[in-house]
């Protein structure tokens, strides 16, 4: 578990008073975190619009990525995106997100991790919240590749985890320029331990049931990788991490992998601008990830909401013709757009 010194009492984070939660769901962080997923929205324009790409992130393993450029994509910034645990590019957040940056100017690249959006034959390993290097990956080849030398990183809950590493990590390519993580899991410990109390058995049982899935099926082409039957003997995340995700990312065990991943260790060092969205009632990354973490960087700016569950922030009203009812997807696109015109002006 972090225990990170803070120059701030928790008392002075930043409340943001522009959200107002939709009258039907702000009672409930459990019906605000399901609302994004469960309420349609029509993204199938821009999502035809996507140019599949396979990037090569190290020798045995490859990311399935969607990428949106406009023309002259070099004269843009370039939103990279990333989802959570047992999400993928199609999630509706990322393809919210997307649209938004994208008609606000910005190239923008939708990334799988490991094994997700269809892409189980692209590597013989699991994803992991350590797995920033592939994400730096994917940033280097789009600058050495295509010419893109101003990158924006955004990621939800596990991604939010990983692009904030990233940030830190990749200080020394001098590409990225901002990052945003919404309800970023950036204390893996205490996340595990709030998905283990029985009213988020709900969340439990969902992911382990999909990540057994991948197990298995990853099997099937690399059996010496998995021994399927720990499966059976697997009840909760944390065993699940300890026998399944540390061994097969070469960690000692669930602890070991929880702390070396967990990037509240690494923001003291965060050099660029940051924004961190988080709520209160968020039942998967509970709000103390955050209370010692607060602002000891200078460089980061932390969202706070009452309500809004978890990468839920589900808005009573439409905010304009551009920005609709998925707060969170605005503020990140707004904070975009903010950091470009500094950069922009100097």
């Amino acid at each position: 578990m972090c225990k990170l010194q803070s120059s701030r009492p928790t008392d002075q984070l930043s409340v943001e008073q522009n959200f107002a939660p939709h009258p039907l769901l702000f009672r409930s962080g459990h019906l605000m975190t399901a609302m994004p997923a469960l309420f349609p929205r029509y993204f199938g324009d821009f999502r035809k619009a996507g140019v599949k790409r396979i990037f090569q992130v190290s020798p045995d393993t490859c990311l399935l990525g969607w990428c949106h450029f406009h023309n002259e994509p070099q004269l843009r910034f370039t939103a990279v995106v990333v989802h959570g645990l047992e999400g993928s590019s199609e999630s509706a957040p990322m393809l919210g997100l997307a649209n938004k940056a994208f008609n606000s100017g910005m190239n923008v690249v939708r990334i799988n991790l490991r094994n997700c959006g269809g892409s189980m034959h692209l590597t013989p390993t699991l994803y992991n919240a350590g797995h920033s290097c592939d994400v730096l990956a994917v940033c280097r080849e789009l600058s050495e590749r295509d010419g893109l030398q101003d990158i924006l990183l955004a990621g939800y809950s596990l991604g939010g985890n990983i692009v904030l590493n990233a940030a830190v990590e990749g200080s020394g390519l001098n590409l990225i320029r901002s990052v945003v993580g919404v309800s970023p899991s950036i204390d893996l410990h205490r996340c595990v331990r709030s998905i283990e109390q029985p009213k988020n058995s709900i969340y439990e049982q969902f992911f382990l049931r999909t990540l057994k899935k991948k197990v298995l099926k990853k099997s099937l082409s690399h059996p010496s990788l998995y021994d399927t039957k720990l499966l059976k003997q697997i009840r909760s995340m944390r065993q699940f991490d300890d026998l399944i995700t540390a061994p097969n990312g070469g960690y000692s065990s669930g602890d070991d992998y929880y702390h070396r991943t967990s990037a509240c260790h690494t923001l003291p060092r965060l050099s660029v601008p940051a924004l961190i969205i988080a709520a209160k009632d968020d039942p998967i990354v509970p709000f103390d990830s955050f209370a010692d973490v607060t602002l000891i960087n200078n460089n980061i700016r932390l969202l706070v909401t009452t309500y809004g569950g978890h990468a839920g922030f589900v808005n009573a009203t439409r905010e304009d013709h551009l920005f609709d009812e998925y707060w969170a997807e605005n503020r990140t696109v707004a904070f975009f757009k903010e950091v470009i015109s500094q950069i922009q002006a100097r």
